[in-house]
């Protein structure tokens, strides 16, 4: 059966006169000759096709008997788009929610691999889900082109003697409606066919795009890019090997080994078994078998889900047969686009783990919190600042309750002081070069529990937002002591201080008319008698220190609750300050890692 093509009448315009003349006299006679013939000219062109001159002579006879594929028709077919559905629509969800939340911690780079599953598989929903896009892979020399003629059921590419032949990937549908698939791999019209009708109802590869790749190992730089870039895109990947080169390096450590997570969409043929005496094609097929499980690849064997492999001869025809059925089931499932996107997910998902699995707990406790706010206060000195408001309290308190005399003896000792101080003036100069490596300290001992055991990209991102809010903490702290450190003026007093300093009023009085008693009697203004005035002096002179030591033992408690409510102020203050600057920006980088974190797990727990 042959059909009539659309040949492009171009193909040939820029060849020498005496080349195209060439082409016209083979192809004339080949339309006006008798069946023997034409396939006598046949055999005799299979005889010397090996070279350029050659091929395109063939490519011009053989150009009548493969149908392109008509993209002019006025009523394109309805295709119906790719819908991700189940945990597959999950984990893109969480994958694109992953890059997301992490562009702004991670580099371009980390995130190009998910970024571009994520386009792939926005582009690839958009085109039909009908159609199934199997790529023929192999080696220079392994066949794969004999077998996509014979699974094409007509001669739709070249095959030779002279390496590389297939030069562009080659498309051939079985259905209409894969224009959109084709275009995306970047093939032009002009290089897609379609299959030899069978004649017997509808095809059981309809549905199938099938794409002849160039060779994987060829010297032409051009033609591995053509493999590389085309590999992203399909669907189902057949990989066609030979007995001299199924164990090549190079497809194994390039090829078949980075996709082991595509196992699912792969077939890998053994071609060209005819070559093989007696049992030597089996044992090449299960030594190919370990070489693919040495690979990390699950087989499909007993029913599980894995790479199919199958042995064949394309130029025979034996095992093709069981080839197209199983090409035909696995296409007939519609299942193989949404295998190979999950596989994707699952690729980026691993490249991804180092920087968002880990081993540890991470967070800051409870424990970390309070020992930097405990470290805060004590660059600022909340204990100090206690202390010294409850001597400001006790001191209040002795100078109301005092005596007279010793009051007196105080403020003349105070007189007597240097206003300089006792202290030398590099002293506050070095307190305060202290205070700021405490501050520091304490921020490097935070940073460090935050940031351990987290990915080296968020543990850097949250030291660095530890230093950006250290930044002038130290001053801040400052000013802090200055506002919530010892209230100015007097303290406080309690309700028993008017009594105590009445009755040590009442003291002095007493001295004093004791000793103006004894005065008038010494002068003769009063009658003698010594028991009453002295007796009054003595009770003044007893009963005021008494009553201040008094008073000073009643005044230890609330001096000891005023010292500890200033250093309860001035450590909450310093301890709010810490957290706004530096606590606040490290639990919001910790938050945002334990979201991340979530959406990943999303994105691996949901394959599995």
């Amino acid at each position: 059966m042959t059909a009539v093509t659309d040949h492009d009448p171009t193909d040939h315009a820029d060849q020498p006169d005496d080349e195209a003349g060439r082409t016209r006299s083979a192809k004339s006679p080949s339309r006006g000759a008798s069946g023997g013939e034409r396939a006598a000219r046949t055999d005799a062109a299979e005889a010397w096709d090996d070279g350029l001159i050659a091929r395109r002579v063939n490519e011009t006879a053989e150009g009548d008997r493969f149908p392109m594929t008509d993209h002019r028709s006025a009523v394109p077919p309805t295709v119906t788009p790719l819908v991700y559905e189940g945990p597959l629509r999950s984990r893109l969800e969480a994958l694109r929610e992953l890059v997301g939340l992490s562009r702004t911690r991670l580099d371009s780079r980390t995130l190009s691999e998910a970024g571009r599953v994520l386009d792939e598989a926005s582009a690839r929903g958009r085109l039909s889900g009908q159609h199934t896009v199997v790529a023929i892979a192999g080696a220079t020399g392994s066949g794969k082109s004999q077998l996509f003629n014979t699974l094409a059921g007509v001669t739709i590419s070249e095959t030779g003697v002279r390496r590389p032949t297939t030069a562009a990937p080659l498309a051939c549908s079985w259905s209409d409606g894969a224009a959109g698939l084709i275009e995306r791999l970047g093939i032009p019209p002009r290089l897609r066919r379609r299959p030899l009708p069978t004649g017997d109802g509808e095809s059981p590869l309809r549905g199938l795009v099938l794409i002849d790749l160039p060779d994987h190992d060829s010297a032409a730089v051009q033609h591995r890019e053509h493999v590389d870039r085309i590999l992203a895109l399909v669907d189902a990947v057949i990989w066609v090997v030979d007995p001299e080169k199924y164990a090549d390096a190079v497809l194994h450590e390039r090829y078949l080994r980075p996709m082991a997570a595509h196992a699912e969409v792969m077939f890998v043929v053994l071609n060209q078994v005819d070559r093989l005496p007696g049992e030597a094609a089996e044992q090449v097929l299960d030594d190919l078998r370990r070489l693919l499980d040495e690979d990390g690849i699950a087989l499909g064997e007993y029913g599980e889900p894995g790479t199919t492999v199958l042995a064949l001869s394309a130029l025979t025809g034996d095992g093709v047969g069981e080839l197209r059925e199983a090409l035909g089931q696995f296409v007939s499932e519609r299942g193989a686009p949404a295998r190979r996107i999950s596989a994707d997910v699952d690729m980026a998902a691993a490249r991804l783990w180092p920087v968002y699995a880990t081993q540890r707990r991470t967070g800051l406790s409870e424990q970390a919190r309070e020992e930097f706010s405990d470290r805060l206060a004590d660059a600022v000195g909340a204990t100090a600042a206690g202390e010294a408001a409850e001597r400001a309290w006790l001191r209040n308190a002795n100078r109301a309750c005092g005596t007279p005399w010793l009051r007196l003896w105080r403020w003349y000792q105070d007189r007597g002081e240097p206003t300089t101080g006792r202290l030398p003036s590099r002293t506050q100069a070095d307190e305060e070069a202290t205070a700021r490596q405490r501050v520091e300290q304490a921020v490097r001992t935070v940073t460090d529990r935050a940031s351990a055991g987290l990915p080296a990209p968020w543990a850097q991102a949250v030291r660095e937002a530890a230093v950006r809010g250290s930044q002038g903490l130290p001053e801040a702290l400052d000013e802090l002591t200055v506002r919530a450190g010892v209230p100015t003026g007097r303290p406080p007093r309690p309700g028993w201080w008017p009594v105590a300093v009445l009755t040590q009023a009442s003291m002095t009085i007493l001295q004093f008319l004791g000793g103006l008693w004894l005065l008038g009697q010494i002068v003769g203004v009063m009658s003698p008698n010594l028991g009453v005035p002295v007796l009054l002096m003595v009770i003044g002179i007893v009963g005021g220190p008494l009553i201040e030591w008094s008073c000073r033992l009643a005044a230890r408690g609330p001096a000891r609750r005023y010292g500890l409510e200033a250093e309860r102020r001035l450590r909450e203050a310093a301890a709010g300050c810490g957290r706004a600057r530096v606590l606040d920006p490290v639990a919001a980088e910790l938050l945002r890692y334990r979201e991340v974190r979530e959406q990943y797990g999303r994105v691996v727990d949901a394959g599995r």
